[in-house]
């Protein structure tokens, strides 16, 4: 396949260096750019090309519903976004939480419909990706084609990251080292970050009753591994916790 006219003239000019968009700093897709040589306006005509429609959401707000047709997938690039199933009883379950830099609705490319709802659990900013147009593309950008296919494996390897059978504490500390990770990977602090969630969908997520969450944070507090304050956390000891949470994250 050939590449399209718009896709050379990224590559033209990508020969103009300037220093990098703000937005790339929280976009999915930066370092496909990066590794594709994007510089310039070259990077702000690719977000053109892939990037279908920015919206803000405000808390409680879909992004998208259990059973819609699946046409796009969604890029967080601020706030956080939950995603959850309810069963035939009414009961909630929340299957994941997105942070900047992730991507929503990865899952629904098979079935050609979302499996699941998304909501945002604060102020959140997207980016959508029209799907069709981004496998196009993927055809010509190897690391485009490479990326998508690491945030799959990405989403496979976190449903499946507290399926065994481990402790409370084990199973919070994984939570949180693994929050300071994702967090990390966007050049954001890793040792302090806002906890967007729900003391009851954090319990929710890790398969733990809400009073055993708030018994585990307590404990984390009083052997000095976190300070929280509401939703503010920090993380004091990572190595300890870390070392807690390494049966879990292995």
């Amino acid at each position: 396949m050939s590449a399209p006219d718009n896709v050379i003239k990224l590559h033209a000019d990508a020969a103009r260096p300037s220093p990098r968009p703000h937005f790339c700093s929280t976009c999915a897709f930066s370092d496909a750019c990066c590794s594709e040589g994007y510089q310039d306006n070259a990077v702000a005509q690719m977000r053109a090309l892939l990037v279908d429609e920015v919206r803000t959401l405000q808390e409680g707000e879909h992004v998208f519903r259990e059973g819609e047709r699946f046409d796009a997938i969604a890029a967080v690039r601020a706030g956080t976004v939950k995603t959850y199933v309810v069963d035939r009883e009414g009961r909630e379950q929340v299957l994941d939480f997105y942070l900047p830099g992730e991507v929503v609705g990865l899952n629904a490319i098979h079935p050609d419909i979302y499996p699941c709802n998304a909501v945002a659990l604060d102020t959140v900013v997207l980016c959508s990706f029209t799907f069709a147009r981004m496998r196009e593309l993927a055809g010509v950008m190897p690391n485009l084609r490479d990326r998508l296919f690491r945030l799959l494996s990405q989403d496979i390897g976190k449903a499946a990251l507290l399926a065994g059978d481990y402790s409370a504490d084990q199973r919070m500390a994984a939570f949180l080292v693994a929050l300071s990770r994702r967090y990390a990977r966007r050049g954001l602090s890793a040792s302090r970050f806002n906890l967007s969630m729900s003391r009851t969908d954090i319990a929710n997520y890790l398969r733990l009753a809400p009073e055993t969450v708030s018994r585990v944070l307590r404990r984390l507090r009083g052997q000095q591994l976190i300070e929280i304050d509401r939703r503010d956390l920090r993380l004091l000891d990572l190595p300890a916790l870390s070392a807690l949470a390494a049966p879990v994250l292995r």
